[in-house]
This record gives structure tokens, C-alpha cells and sequence, in this order.
């Protein structure tokens, strides 16, 4: 796009010299004003494609966020399977090891 209005500018200097003082002024504007809206757009898309990025980034830090805490939940909820487990393994050994007591009395 810059090049392409770059051109235009080159072609519209070297056609001055042949036209009159007005017909200079207004493509010397012309000029002016291309060059005024390919900046203008190019500072709109660099614009876009800034909040673009910020947004994906955002999304993804969120998502990540997200993903450790789900994590951290199921890892707890293992934990807690864990050591009821244990707990009920304990249970059931020590009344295994009473009920042998009780027959070694008898």
C-alpha cells in the first residue's frame, strides 16, 4: 500500500513541471490526502491488530488459569479419595486385628 501510493506520488512530481500552478496545488493535495489516509489506515489496522493480540493473550492466560484450577481441584479431590481410603483400610484392619484377638482369647 505504501508503495503503491509512493509510486503515484513520484508519477504525479514528475507530471508537474507541464500543468498549470492550480492543477500543481490540487495534485500536490491529492498527494497530501493519499498519503494522509494510507497512514490513517495503517495506524488502524496496526491498532487491530494490537487489541487483537491482547485479546488472544487475555483469552489464553484465562484459559491456563483456568486449567491450573481445575487441575488443583482434581488433585485435591484425589487426595481426599486417598486418604479416605487409608482412613477405611485402617478401619477394617483394626477390627480385623480385634476380631483375631477375641478368637486367640476364646
Amino acid at each position: 500500500m505504501k508503495t503503491f501510493a509512493a509510486l503515484a506520488l513520484v508519477a504525479a512530481a514528475a507530471a508537474l513541471p507541464a500543468c498549470s500552478q492550480k492543477a500543481q496545488d490540487e495534485s500536490a493535495e491529492a498527494a497530501n490526502t493519499v498519503a494522509a489516509d494510507t497512514s490513517a489506515t495503517m495506524s488502524n489496522a496496526a491498532g487491530d491488530v494490537e487489541a487483537a493480540s491482547d485479546e488472544a493473550f487475555g483469552d489464553a492466560e484465562r484459559n491456563l488459569d483456568n486449567a491450573g484450577d481445575r487441575a488443583g481441584a482434581a488433585a485435591d479431590r484425589a487426595g481426599d479419595a486417598i486418604e479416605n481410603a487409608a482412613d477405611d483400610a485402617a478401619d477394617a484392619t483394626g477390627s480385623a486385628l480385634r476380631q483375631a484377638g477375641k478368637a486367640i482369647e476364646d
